[in-house]
């Protein structure tokens, strides 16, 4: 199986734990848990900032100190409504009590400036529509560069409907090079609808020193440390994915596979 697939550890509790250690890099971290209604939990942050996002179910949420009562809105991710989610700067705690079943996403990167604790979602996040034909999915962006709530982190959600393609035409964004390109490596979180279902997604460079591709299946996280990153689900299913990114600089800047690039042109022409 390939380094860069990673699957669920257990079906309850922390299925997740993917630091930057683990991973092979310097600024993605990625927890996930399903918990049962009363199954808190509390964490420090340390020297990292946090984005919590609860993917499914309600949940009382605390946030250094800062009480945000219980919230979430669906109880299961494909109804598509704007997520909920608390943001936690560095050297604090957070802690999570569901009401409800709960997918709770812990999204985490290194903090270089420090923000109030603030929920994030649903006021502000509206899905939208990206690409035509079957690469047409839908976006709640969560936290993205146009939304100063974060130091390092870049959060969205992505909706593939059956028989699409997602985060195509290929793009990278594994260069230091600002404007032109900024370094993010990437984590994703895969959901499928129904569940019993699979996609795929490859992970490669043009040189072809990397060139992996995966079968997703419903929980399992794919790592992109660099290069293209395209996935694409069947017919008859629908895929979700979470993507956390980060790396020295808060922008996302990227560059389509110079062979596929004419795709993208035709889609704005």
């Amino acid at each position: 199986m390939s380094r860069l697939l990673i699957k669920p550890a257990s079906k309850l509790g922390k299925i997740h734990d993917i630091s930057p250690e683990k991973a092979g890099w310097g600024y993605v971290g990625f927890d996930l848990y399903l918990l049962e209604e009363g199954q808190s939990i509390r964490q420090e942050t340390f020297d990292r900032e946090v984005i919590l996002v609860l993917v499914e179910g309600h949940a009382e949420i605390i946030a250094d100190g800062k009480k945000f009562g219980v919230l979430g809105d669906r109880l299961d991710v494909f109804e598509k409504s704007p997520p909920h989610c608390v943001y936690v700067s560095s050297e604090t705690n957070w802690s999570v009590d569901p009401t409800t079943k709960c997918t709770l996403a812990v999204c985490s990167a290194p903090c270089s400036k420090k923000y109030e604790a603030m929920q994030i979602g649903p006021t502000g996040i509206e899905l939208t529509a990206r690409g035509k034909g079957t690469n047409t999915r839908y976006i709640n962006n969560i936290a993205m560069e146009d939304r100063d709530v974060a130091s390092s982190l870049l959060v969205t959600e992505v909706f593939t409907p059956s028989g699409h393609w997602s985060s195509y035409p290929p793009h990278r964004h594994d260069e230091d090079d600002f404007p032109n390109m900024t370094y993010l490596e990437e984590t994703y979180y895969h959901r499928l609808n129904p569940s019993k279902g699979y996609g795929h997604q490859r992970v490669f460079t043009e040189d072809g020193s990397l060139d992996e591709t995966m079968t997703v299946e419903n929980h399992d996280v794919v790592l992109v440390p660099k290069g293209h990153h395209p996935c694409a689900v069947p017919y008859g299913y629908e895929m979700y994915y979470l993507n956390v990114m980060a790396g020295p600089l808060r922008k996302w800047r990227f560059k389509n596979h110079p062979d596929h690039n004419w795709i993208a042109e035709k889609d704005t022409s």
